[in-house]
């Protein structure tokens, strides 16, 4: 008898729990309606409030009826993600460290650029691909993130700085992007949907070590995002070094992968190439990574390793750096040579998240 009243309760306070409507993409709102006994188009409505008004009273939402506003208060809420520590640099840089409902810890960067401000946003907690010179990779993985979890990490920066808040939006955060392609395409349809977001698709950047599937994947979908590939090395032994995950996807099919990415969305890649002192910025290196991308739409991001404590990788000097952009240029596609932002901050992927785990570790009970 004592089970049975048990049972009766929980599944009454089940019944009483409502949903977070975030992350809910268009044609589940839509959904949602036509379960609801109402019109499909309603959720276009719905989504708009949500996302693009960023209205989450549903009794604000004035052309919805107001049964359907009930119906809606007391099924669902929608409720973001909230920033538990703000970080900001001395040359502009603002990183966001966001406490998540499971108690696990993400980030956010967000630079400015002239006028304009681009978002790294974060794709997972931790990384599970523990690249050697990443703080990210100490952390470890926990878990992907939801896609609400993704789009709250903007809808936050929306809310504080209001629709300028980014230009930009990179994912290049914490965590491998493509090892959560699903929660990324959805998120990526949120943003860039103009009753969304409504930020285009061609500002929108997906950074990846190298999932050569996802990749393929990626450009054959609807979405016309931009792609930029970690390299930093242009030989698969150094690679190894660092990136563990290149010894599954090596350096001919990541540029086979490349290629047809560039074919298909007719349009250039972005290589990334971080400079590690004294490890891949020789001439020769340069010649290789030359060769590498010859033939390939692309241009190539030169920037200084953003030193992490405990890590045996250096930082070259500003001078070295200037040095192998003028020896590739020559020789290689565009060349940019970016300079490293947030220093003071700590803002390389994953070290706020990581110093802040880590603090509550040592004090826990």
């Amino acid at each position: 008898m004592k089970y049975l009243v048990n049972l009766l309760f929980e599944i009454k306070l089940r019944a009483m729990e409502k949903t977070n409507l975030l992350g809910a993409t268009l044609p589940e709102l839509e959904d949602l309606m036509l379960e609801l006994g109402e019109k499909e188009y309603k959720g276009r409505q719905l989504f708009k409030w949500l996302y693009n008004l960023q209205v989450s009273d549903f009794e604000q939402m004035t052309d919805l009826s107001q049964k359907l506003r009930k119906k809606l208060a007391e099924r669902y809420f929608f409720v973001g993600i909230d920033a538990a520590e703000i970080a900001s640099s001395a040359d502009g840089t603002e990183k966001f460290l966001f406490r998540l409902v499971d108690n696990k810890l993400i980030e956010s960067v967000l630079i400015p650029e002239g006028g304009k401000r681009t978002v790294c946003i974060s794709s997972q907690v931790g990384c599970p691909l523990k690249c050697v010179f990443c703080a990210t990779g100490l952390m470890g993985y926990d878990r992907d993130l939801t896609t609400g979890e993704i789009v709250g990490q903007l809808l936050f920066l929306r809310q504080r700085y209001g629709e300028d808040a980014f230009r930009n939006i990179v994912f290049m955060g914490m965590g491998e992007p493509l090892l959560n392609y699903s929660n990324l395409v959805k998120s990526i349809e949120i943003i860039s949907s103009e009753l969304g977001l409504s930020v285009s698709a061609k500002k929108i950047t997906v950074s990846t070590v190298g999932i050569t599937p996802q990749i393929h994947a990626l450009a054959d979908s609807d979405l016309k995002v931009n792609l930029a590939i970690s390299l930093h090395a242009a030989d698969d032994e150094k690679r190894r070094k660092i990136i563990p995950v290149a010894r599954k996807y090596d350096l001919k099919k990541l540029m086979e992968a490349a290629v047809y990415f560039a074919r298909q969305r007719k349009k250039r890649i972005t290589f990334e190439y971080i400079l590690f002192k004294d490890f891949n910025d020789s001439r020769r290196d340069a010649e290789m990574l030359a060769k590498l991308v010859e033939g390939i739409p692309c241009k190539i991001n030169i920037l200084a390793y953003n030193p992490i404590d405990n890590l045996p990788y250096r930082r070259p000097t500003d001078e070295e750096v200037d040095e192998f952009g003028r020896s590739l240029y020559p020789i290689a596609p565009a060349v940019t040579v970016r300079k490293s932002r947030g220093i003071d901050i700590s803002a390389a992927c994953g070290q706020l998240a990581g110093k802040a785990q880590k603090f509550e570790e040592d004090n826990a009970l």
